[in-house]
């Protein structure tokens, strides 16, 4: 059997922040990535859009604060004009709102700056994937709020069996209760991709879109108590 000749296709990065020295500094942390390959970079959204213009990346790196725009108008014209690029935010931001604006607008990733090369070559590839990547730090966030929404809302309890299985029962409560794919994977003892695959069999199960509906549907059926 012959080995294919061809060569790897490497994700293509883009870069966006207006300091010179972060750009440096995530090109510093990328450029022994085999698979990966910087684009461009730019320092405001004007620039952004005329050279992607000329060659779309795959994944946008992409600041919350710019000069001439933000990081969230960006993503809302990516998303609506360059479907095929993915953004990852990279920001010293990390407030709620700043956090939910960016996902709403399309982002499909958050990271707080002072993050790992690891943990930023985890967010390209998952991205890159079609997944979702946040930190830590952006997950408890996330998930506080969502807590907080669903209680503020009707919660009355819901009538009839609650379809899941044990082993997605005791994911989803460990999940609502703030632990992360990591921690819920040590804990049970399985896999993180494990983990993952039976939150989307929950989602797709209970026909749910969204994590916001998912913490409704464990309080509202008494699976968990906040």
């Amino acid at each position: 059997m012959f080995q294919s000749l061809l060569p790897m296709s490497k994700i293509r990065i883009f870069l966006v922040d207006d300091h010179q020295l972060v750009r440096d500094g995530i090109k510093a942390l990328l450029i022994s990535a085999e698979d990966l390959t910087i684009l461009g970079e730019a320092s405001s959204g004007k620039e952004c859009f005329e050279k992607i213009a000329i060659e779309t990346p795959d994944i946008l790196i992409l600041d919350i604060s710019l000069p001439d725009t933000n990081g969230i108008e960006i993503t809302k014209r990516i998303t609506a004009e360059y479907p095929g690029t993915k953004v990852l935010i990279l920001s010293m931001y990390t407030n709620e709102d700043f956090i939910f604006n960016s996902v709403k607008a399309g982002a499909r990733g958050y990271l707080p700056k002072n993050t790992s090369r690891e943990e930023l070559l985890s967010a390209i590839h998952a991205i890159y994937d079609g997944e979702e990547f946040f930190s830590d730090s952006i997950s408890r966030i996330m998930l506080k709020s969502y807590v907080r929404k669903a209680k503020e809302d009707d919660l009355t309890p819901q009538r009839g069996p609650v379809p899941l299985t044990t082993r997605e029962i005791e994911i989803l409560k460990l999940f609502v209760e703030g632990f992360i794919n990591k921690e819920i994977s040590d804990q049970l003892d399985i896999s993180i991709r494990t983990v993952e695959t039976h939150k989307n069999h929950i989602m797709k199960k209970l026909e749910l879109k969204s994590t916001v509906e998912l913490i409704k549907y464990a309080i509202r059926n008494k699976i968990v108590e906040i």
